[in-house]
């Protein structure tokens, strides 16, 4: 156990400090973020000390735990220096235990983070283990809990490893990368610890202080499609579109800005989801729908950004086509509605459409607001003019039932999207107040 800092100010270890706020600062703000900070045995482990002083940076009190295999790594003196708090390693210390203090640890914190989390990490975290204090830490806290997985990229992407993930976002743990890059091991792939810098602006987006900080979404879980669908005709060829997911992606960091826990079923696209967003990714139309209904019984909001194939080859080819006729004619079937199949559940969620029309959206998005009983619509035009696919500007018509109407103008999408996103958190709580008093 590290001996306790020589900062008169700070607590011994055994003796957290009350929940309530610090000295009231100048101007009225937010009390600090509580933020507990786990560290497990990988060799990212090296940058929590980074991650420490950006945190703290940021006006948030941070209190640190580590499994014992992190302690090969970096020293719980550096981190306790960094913290300015003593730095918990064991679950049954006679001196911390002596008043329970894991469950006060637990209940103290604002914000669990993980960072890095290997793959044994994330596997007893899946498993409901509570074998070291960190573990235990996690099912005793009440605090949202966010990972940050570390490891070689064969690891990650091992299946088992997958679903280990899976099962974690599925009870609302939120996964922050891994990111892409080149490993300790010499190798390349995805498996790094995201930097930092980025895991604390995932972390403290919806929690800084300032009038601009809204958390009106907090801890609503929202389901999004982003991106163009494939429908593969050979192995080769597919049909797909121009959507190029940028409007998806910038909605749902505006989203998660104000508190939400994303989820991204993403179709192919080469822009990059935004960080400390968890993403699945798919190919085809009825990959789409799997990945969407598995999930949609447990979303709070659903927003439908992907621009879904219409229709899919009856057979793909096993082999690659040849040319060889003057013509060809490729039978197509119609690909499942998945926003209508959302907002037909027997308990929908607040359901959010688009509609990319070359002439006339407001009629076309109306009438499908009304078919398919969606909460509301954002019509763009596309195919002239500025805006729509692959552009970095945009404009939007919203519908929503009862006649309501409200046009966002052109402007570039990370605005659009912070706009459109006040619309869905005002529409969504008006929804919510109705509810309430019927």
């Amino acid at each position: 156990m590290s001996s306790s800092t020589s900062e008169p100010s700070k607590s011994e270890p055994s003796t957290l400090p009350p929940a309530s706020a610090p000295s009231a600062p100048e101007s009225p703000a937010r009390p600090p973020l509580r933020v507990l900070l786990g560290i497990s045995g990988g060799i990212a482990a090296y940058k929590s000390a980074d991650l420490v002083r950006r945190l703290i940076a940021r006006d948030a009190e941070v209190r640190v735990v580590m499994t014992r295999a992190a302690q090969a790594f970096i020293t719980p003196l550096t981190l306790q220096a960094l913290s300015g708090h003593p730095v918990r390693t064991d679950l049954l210390s006679p001196e911390a235990e002596a008043g329970m203090d894991h469950i006060a640890l637990a209940r103290w914190a604002d914000q669990v983070l993980i960072a890095p989390a290997t793959a044994d990490l994330i596997a007893r975290l899946a498993c409901g283990l509570a074998d070291d204090l960190l573990t235990t830490l996690v099912l005793a806290t009440e605090a949202p809990v966010a990972i940050a997985p570390a490891m070689n990229h064969q690891m990650w992407a091992h299946p088992a490893t997958q679903e280990n993930a899976e099962r974690l976002a599925t009870r609302g743990l939120r996964i922050i990368g891994p990111a892409v890059g080149e490993q300790a091991c010499g190798e390349q792939g995805a498996g790094r610890m995201v930097e930092p810098a980025a895991i604390v602006e995932a972390l403290l987006g919806a929690y800084e202080v300032g009038s601009d900080a809204r958390t009106d979404l907090a801890g609503r879980r929202v389901l999004m499609t982003v991106g163009p669908t494939r429908e593969a005709i050979d192995p080769v060829r597919f049909i797909g579109n121009r959507s190029s997911g940028k409007m998806g992606y910038a909605l749902a960091e505006a989203l998660r800005a104000r508190g939400a826990r994303v989820t991204l079923i993403a179709g192919p696209t080469s822009a990059s989801a935004p960080v400390g967003i968890n993403r699945v990714d798919v190919e085809s139309a009825l990959e789409m729908e799997a990945a969407v209904m598995a999930r949609a019984a447990d979303c709070d909001l659903f927003v439908a950004t992907a621009a879904v194939a219409d229709y899919r080859p009856v057979c793909a080819a096993d082999s690659k086509l040849k040319k060889s006729a003057d013509e060809m004619t490729l039978r197509l079937v119609r690909n499942p509605d998945i926003l209508a199949r959302v907002a037909a559940l027997p308990t929908p969620p607040f359901t959010v459409g688009f509609a990319a029309e070359t002439e006339d959206p407001e009629g076309y998005a109306r009438g499908k607001l009304a078919a398919k009983r969606l909460s509301l619509i954002a019509a763009n035009r596309v195919g002239a003019g500025p805006g729509g696919f692959e552009s970095d500007e945009n404009a939007l018509l919203c519908l929503w039932p009862d006649g309501g109407r409200r046009e966002l103008p052109l402007m570039s999408k990370p605005a659009l999207a912070k706009a459109l996103a006040d619309l869905i958190a005002e529409r969504y709580a008006k929804r919510d107040a109705t509810s309430l008093a019927s």
